[in-house]
C-alpha cells in the first residue's frame, strides 16, 4: 500500500495528472469540430504541460536548493527532462503557424515564473507575473484556454472565426470556474499582498462568483452552431459538477480535493463525451 501512495503522489505531484485533464480538453476541443484525433499535437500539449507545470512549480526550489534537492524533487526534474525531450520530439512534427502561437502562450508560461518585473509592479521578491496582484488566475485561464482551443485549431488548419472566440471564451469561464478552489485551498498559503479573488471578495462571494461562471459557461453553449441534445445533457452534468467543487471547496481541503477530484472534471468530460457525445 505504501507504494501505490507513493506512485500516486508522484503521479499528482509530477503534473501527470494536471496534463491529463489539459489533454483532455485539447482532444474535446477536436472532438467539438470534427477533427480526427492529433497525435502530434495532442502529446505535445501534454508534455509540454507536464514540463511548464513543473518548470513554474520548482524553479525556485532548484534554483535556491539545488545541491541539497530530496530524492523525489530530483526525480521529478529527472521525469520533467524527459518530457521536455518528448515535447521537442512532438513540436518538430507540428505546423510552422502552431509554433508561432505557442511562443506566445510559452512567454507568458516564462514570465510566469521567472523574475523580469521592475520592483514598482511586483508585491514580493519574486518579481514575475505570478506574484502580480490579482492576475494569477486570469494568466492561467488565458494559457490553459488558449493551449486547449486555439493550438489544436491552428495545428488543423482551422480558420479563428468567431465561433473559435466565442469557444475560447466559454473555456476561459470553465477554466476560471475550476481554478475558485485552488484559490480557496492556496488563501492559506498565499501572501496576503496577491490578492486572490478569495482574498479581495471573500470565500462566501467566491463560490457565488464560481456558480455564476459555470452557468454563463453552460449557457453560452446555447449560442454555438451545433446544439446536440448528448452534448447538452453531458456539459449541464459537468457544469453542475464543477459547481459543486466550488460550494464543497474550503481553505482546509482534503489533500486531493483540488489536486486530484477537481482536477479530474475535464477527463471524465472527455470520457463521457467519447462514450455517449
Amino acid at each position: 500500500m505504501r507504494f501505490e501512495k507513493h506512485f500516486f503522489d508522484f503521479y499528482i505531484n509530477s503534473s501527470i495528472h494536471v496534463a491529463l485533464s489539459a489533454f483532455a480538453l485539447s482532444w474535446l476541443t477536436l472532438i467539438e469540430y470534427q477533427i480526427p484525433f492529433d497525435t502530434h499535437v495532442l502529446l505535445f500539449i501534454f508534455f509540454a504541460s507536464i514540463a511548464g507545470y513543473n518548470f513554474v512549480k520548482f524553479f525556485g526550489l532548484a534554483k535556491f536548493h539545488h545541491r541539497s534537492l530530496s530524492s523525489w524533487l530530483k526525480i521529478i526534474q529527472i521525469f520533467s527532462f524527459i518530457c521536455v525531450l518528448n515535447m521537442a520530439y512532438f513540436a518538430v512534427q507540428l505546423q510552422t503557424k502552431t509554433l508561432f502561437y505557442l511562443g506566445f502562450f510559452a512567454l507568458i508560461t516564462f514570465l510566469y515564473a521567472i523574475p523580469f518585473l521592475p520592483k514598482k509592479f511586483y508585491l514580493n521578491k519574486q518579481q514575475n507575473l505570478r506574484n502580480v496582484s490579482g492576475l494569477k488566475v486570469y494568466v492561467i485561464a488565458v494559457v490553459w484556454s488558449g493551449v486547449t482551443v486555439i493550438i489544436p485549431l491552428i495545428n488543423n488548419d482551422r480558420l479563428l472565426d468567431s465561433t473559435v472566440i466565442w469557444a475560447f471564451a466559454q473555456r476561459f469561464l470553465f477554466v476560471l470556474a475550476m481554478m475558485l478552489p485552488f484559490e480557496i485551498r492556496d488563501m492559506q498559503f498565499d501572501s496576503i499582498k496577491l490578492a486572490t479573488i478569495p482574498q479581495k471578495i471573500g470565500i462566501k462571494n467566491t463560490k457565488i462568483m464560481g456558480v455564476i461562471l459555470a452557468c454563463l459557461f453552460f449557457g453560452m453553449e446555447f449560442f454555438m452552431p451545433e446544439k446536440a441534445l448528448g452534448k447538452l445533457i453531458i456539459q449541464f452534468g459537468i457544469t453542475g459538477l464543477v459547481i459543486l467543487s466550488i460550494l464543497f471547496s474550503r481553505k482546509n481541503q482534503g489533500k486531493y480535493y483540488s489536486g486530484f477530484w477537481v482536477e479530474s472534471i475535464p477527463i471524465l468530460w472527455l470520457v463521457l463525451t467519447l462514450l455517449f457525445g
